[in-house]
């Protein structure tokens, strides 16, 4: 009798008997089919001659077919509408840029989005080294396909919400339709960037704030409901709220603050230099809510059950993931400037960076040894991801010394954050929420209480000092913090509000477009069932032959020789 065992865990899964040492069974597929459910079936060629089947096998085509029509028509019908000359002249005419390029600021602004964008990577290897083995095909794909995903919608309707002309949502640039040769960076200046750059340098950040989303959602996500979620989040909640932050007109930016009129002082508006809020707090919150709307993985036992935080299957990997995404992160902040003019702002945002990373990763590190006497690296990873979080906000108008204080805070917010879904029982397996969440709402607050009363904003020839942003603790008074906790608070209620529709609609969905994938598909793994194979070679013990879904033989192996 030989054994073999799943490649995520040491307990057998089942044994097949073998008839001889030289006559192997028959190469089964692994997954569905060793359970006894086969996954594909094939029908005999010979079945299409039956009538009935190619009838059948048309009107099915025929759907497809109309279907898709339908689609492009669509489409094209919605370029027509929003995107002719004549319908985008009054927002064209408003934003209108000149047609000189910078070549210095493009350039600085490209190499900023490739840092950004390459923060994919490490996000793929932070969120697979911290989940089970089981689960880690399955995010190689969804962050693949959601940068996919992104990268379409943004070009399509994403851009135009965000960064076209208007109080609530963008009206222009729809299908980069009638775009300028550069683009006017909120409607004070000309940035001088190539249109297409700045529209390549945001996309990236559309990506990253999808890519949180998915942390506290790994093993038991259907991926059609992440293909679901995904075109909501990268469509319309993230470019919709960023567009009140960071678009031209948007309310949040402009001193209108329409339902707040009164409350914040003359001049002072809502600051979010780099995304704690727009990218972080927005991906958080979606990422709440669908731990929310999921429950939390079969078998996951929390701290009052005896339990704790399910083990991560590479730490390695984990590690090497956050520092690719801390290296990414001198795109993410140093590029928001979106001038190479600004030495000076470009330098100190760099440094700043710098010091809150490593205040966050040292604190995490010595906050938690005294509970279990080990020096955890998993907490050193998130604290320094946290420090960078909480410094993206407010990364141009604070020093060096506060930069340190801020990471330092967040060092001690994050195992603070994931005790507490520990005790409330929501499974987060990456820790989207404390790192991403709870540190960006802190970052946010820490431009109101930290700003050196020193600094302005960046321009396309070198930084503007003329109206200075001060924080509490630096003469400033309170009116900055109290735009700060305003403009973080709509984001929790509108933003939140919004995920909590998006998802708890999807987890309400019939069949395989639920959120959540079937228990007994859980029990199978999410990599077998949705993608068909494994991240590791599942080995099986000698003389024995089985075949992946491929047909692709596995390599013989001792039994002896299996990863865990």
């Amino acid at each position: 009798m030989n054994t073999f065992r799943l490649p995520w865990s040491g307990e057998v899964a089942g044994s097949l008997a073998l008839s001889g040492a030289d006559a192997p069974p028959a190469p089964t597929p692994i997954g569905r089919t060793i359970l006894g459910r086969p996954k594909f079936r094939r029908m005999p060629i010979s079945s299409f001659k039956n009538r009935e089947v190619q009838k059948r096998f048309g009107v099915i085509l025929a759907g497809k077919m109309i279907g898709i029509a339908a689609l492009f028509g669509a489409i094209f019908l919605f370029y027509f509408l929003f995107e002719t000359a004549a319908g985008a002249a009054p927002a064209q005419a408003a934003k209108a840029g000149v047609d000189t390029v910078n070549a210095i600021n493009t350039m600085w602004v490209l190499v900023a989005a490739f840092l950004v964008f390459f923060m994919q990577a490490g996000f793929m290897a932070l969120e697979a080294g911290f989940a089970r083995s089981r689960e880690s095909v399955n995010i190689m794909m969804e962050c693949i396909f959601d940068t996919c995903l992104c990268g379409i919608l943004y070009f399509a309707i994403g851009f135009a919400f965000q960064f076209g002309a208007g109080a609530l949502v963008g009206s222009d640039y729809f299908f980069l339709h009638n775009i300028p040769a550069t683009y006017d960076y909120v409607g004070s200046f000309d940035t001088g960037i190539a249109f297409l750059a700045f529209f390549l340098f945001q996309f990236a950040f559309a990506d990253t704030a999808s890519t949180i989303t998915s942390g506290a959602m790994v093993g038991r996500t259907s991926f059609k409901g992440d293909i679901l979620y995904s075109l909501v989040v990268s469509g319309f909640i993230y470019p919709i709220f960023a567009h009140w932050v960071w678009g031209p007109g948007g309310w949040l930016n402009s001193g209108g603050w329409g339902p707040f009129n009164g409350i914040v002082a003359d001049g002072i508006v809502f600051r979010d230099f780099a995304g704690s809020t727009v990218v972080h707090t927005v991906g958080a919150l979606l990422a709440l809510m669908g731990a929310l709307a999921l429950g939390p993985r079969l078998g996951r036992k929390f701290a009052k059950e005896g339990g704790g935080p399910t083990s991560p299957h590479d730490l390695n990997i984990a590690a090497i993931g956050a520092v690719i995404l801390w290296f990414g992160w001198y795109g993410f902040n140093p590029g928001s400037t979106l001038s190479a003019m600004d030495a000076a702002g470009i330098g100190r945002v760099a440094a700043n960076t710098t010091l809150a990373a490593c205040a966050g990763g040292l604190v995490a590190v010595f906050f938690v040894y005294p509970r279990s006497k080990k020096w955890d690296v998993g907490m050193a990873i998130n604290g320094l991801l946290g420090g960078l979080v909480a410094i993206t906000a407010p990364c141009y108008w604070v020093n060096p010394l506060d930069a340190i204080i801020i990471g330092a805070i967040a060092g001690v917010l994050v195992p603070l954050a994931t005790d507490l879904l520990e005790r409330l029982k929501i499974d987060d397996p990456i820790g989207a929420v404390p790192v991403h969440g709870i540190c960006g709402v802190f970052g946010t607050l820490a431009v109101g209480l930290f700003a050196a009363g020193e600094y302005g904003l960046p321009g396309p020839d070198g930084a503007d000092n003329a109206s200075p942003i001060s924080g509490l603790f630096h003469g400033g008074g309170a009116d900055q913090l109290v735009a700060q906790a305003l403009g973080s608070l709509t984001c929790l209620v509108v933003v939140g509000g919004a995920a909590a529709l998006l998802m708890f609609g999807i987890r309400q969905l019939p069949g395989s477009w639920n959120l959540r994938i079937a228990r007994d598909e859980e029990l199978e793994g999410i990599d077998i069932v949705e993608h068909g194979l494994t991240a590791y070679h599942m080995e099986f013990g000698a003389g024995a032959t089985y075949t992946t879904y491929s047909g692709a033989p596995l390599p013989e192996q001792p039994v002896e020789n299996q990863s865990v």
